[in-house]
């Protein structure tokens, strides 16, 4: 690969075989972190989660 090789397009998915090859692609990271953080959020709110309204930090004028 060139220093400017992918100004040029290519095949994304021969690309990711042959470069790229035993690495987490950055959509399977998200999955992996979304997950995480809605186990965390379901162990610390149990039940409740998201059923009760959010405080204002300001009040209505």
């Amino acid at each position: 690969m060139t220093a400017f090789g992918w100004l040029k397009g290519g095949d994304d998915a021969a690309l990711a075989k042959s470069n790229y090859e035993g690495r987490e692609s950055a959509t399977d990271r998200a999955a992996r972190l979304r997950m995480a953080n809605h186990r965390i959020r379901v162990h610390r709110d149990g039940d409740a989660a998201g059923t009760e309204p959010r405080r204002r930090l300001f009040g209505r004028n």
